[in-house]
């Protein structure tokens, strides 16, 4: 793969009827779905049937599975996703016809047009952080708009016991979106403020280095209308920090590091969550956040900041955090059984296994015993390495995060987009693990009864990465349960 050509946003009226090529994606589904509660007329396809591409039909999409040149029908403006080859036979078509055809970014980018825009971006915790501002922008009644690239657990508009939607219009004029710096479509974005949780090297089958990372967060900034809001406990987001100030935009750091303008304080463990205070312009004021781990913490005070930056009182900001009841596949839970906990995570970078497994143990940690000579609760890892390139390149530093777990198992690599690398396989993890509890399972069918096995009363199990790992999640706490 490589960076895409960042083209200009075309606002909302303009676009026609539009057809989605790979609707059925987390974050081409959202806009889709905006689109549609906007009156535009959606059509698409997938790869395959999807309980996204039955919500899709039933909000009023005309949503084919598989792909076929005449399922384009009358669509004006052609929405692809990066994983949409070159001979797709609907592009090639859309192409042929003289189509308008966009990039996904460019589309998102459409939806900000003539709202205020509020774009986060970063390297990790993009999804958690706009999840957390839009549900603290609804409480404290905004009703702003968003495009999160994950369902909101119990957020706004969800059943009882489920999943809201990824994204909704809202009746506000405020809408909060992701940012994707992964192929460079973040700079078809537009927003008002901008937040940068982090930047770190990834996605180095798009980008020559980290070099070339912050060179892309710059021009993000750049394009910023107002205010910049930047963690600035990360090196890297200290530099973009610095970059945007230099570009005249307004910068507000936030974190622990004492010169911060919303300054974190006084962390203690809530539950399976934790309790903070953020000392800002407004005073000092405390908080509470249900997603467990420093880094949720963080998250959670870059969602406050904003909220306060557009003048939102303290008071309702806490409440609208309090609210928050997590993302799907950032710590989901998946059910409980012989007292073992499994959760499952979107952690596919060293760094945010690191992050995952230390706010597990740290939630262990801070429970109470569970009974006098029982043995302590440990953390079990289930991963599955995310794309070749990604392997070869981090193999070690993943090992080194797994080793934070007290049992691994690692399953084959998730291919995704790309072809097998020769040499490169999930033998080069399990070798980098620096403890001997560590198992390679290729066979994916022998993976429930083998955590199972594993498992004691009182661990957490979790199971980690980008690709289908998260359907294994219910059949371990049903292989728990039998």
């Amino acid at each position: 793969m490589s960076l895409v050509e960042p083209v200009e946003p075309v606002p909302v009226e303009e676009l026609g009827r539009v057809h989605f090529i790979g609707i059925g994606g987390a974050g081409m589904s959202g806009i889709a779905r905006v689109l549609l509660q906007r009156g535009v007329a959606v059509s698409g396809s997938d790869a395959r049937d999807s309980s996204v591409l039955t919500e899709l039909r039933a909000a009023g999409a005309r949503v084919h599975a598989g792909h076929a040149a005449e399922q384009l029908g009358e669509a004006d403006t052609v929405v692809v996703s990066s994983a949409v080859r070159p001979g797709n036979p609907e592009l090639a078509a859309a192409r042929e016809r003289g189509l308008r055809v966009l990039p996904r970014a460019a589309a998102l980018g459409a939806l900000l047009l003539g709202r205020r825009g509020i774009a986060v971006a970063g390297t990790h915790g993009k999804t958690t952080t706009t999840s957390m501002l839009a549900t603290v922008l609804r409480h404290c009644g905004a009703e702003p708009g968003y495009v999160i690239g994950g369902k909101l657990v119990g957020g706004p508009g969800a059943p009882a016991s489920g999943l809201a939607a990824a994204a909704d219009a809202g009746s506000g004029e405020l809408i909060v979106v992701e940012a994707d710096e992964s192929d460079g479509s973040f700079l078809m974005l537009r927003p008002e403020i901008a937040v940068v949780t982090n930047v770190e090297a990834d996605h180095l089958d798009n980008y020559s280095g980290i070099e070339q990372i912050h060179e892309g967060f710059d021009r993000f900034t750049a394009l910023t209308g107002e205010l910049v809001v930047a963690g600035v406990d990360d090196p890297g987001a200290q530099l973009v920090a610095k970059a945007a100030a230099e570009h005249g935009r307004q910068v507000r750091g936030y974190g622990e590091n004492p010169g911060a303008d919303y300054r974190i304080g006084a962390i203690a463990p809530a539950g399976f969550g934790s309790r903070f205070t953020l000392a800002g312009p407004a005073g000092e004021h405390p908080y509470t956040v249900h997603a467990p781990g420093r880094h949720n913490v963080a998250n959670a005070a870059a969602a406050i900041a904003v909220a306060l930056e557009l003048g939102f009182a303290p008071g309702a900001a806490a409440a609208g955090l309090a609210a928050y009841r997590g993302t799907a596949r950032r710590f989901e839970p998946k059910g409980e059984a012989r007292g073992v906990r499994v959760y499952d995570s979107y952690a596919h970078h060293p760094t945010e296994l690191a992050a995952d497994l230390r706010a597990a143990r740290a939630a262990l940690d801070s429970e109470p015993p569970r009974g006098e000579g029982a043995a302590p609760g440990r953390v079990i890892a289930l991963f599955q390495p995310h794309l070749y390139s990604r392997t070869r390149i981090f193999a070690a530093e993943f090992g080194q995060a797994l080793g934070l777990a007290d049992e691994v198992v690692v399953m084959s690599i998730y291919a995704a987009r790309e072809d097998p690398e020769p040499g490169v396989g999930s033998e080069l993890v399990t070798s980098a693990v620096p403890h001997g509890r560590v198992h390679l399972q290729p066979e994916r069918e022998r993976i429930p009864a083998q955590i199972a096995a594993l498992a004691r009363p009182g661990d957490i199990v979790l199971t980690m990465g980008a690709g289908d790992v998260t359907e294994l999640g219910p059949r371990i706490v049903d292989a728990l349960g039998s």
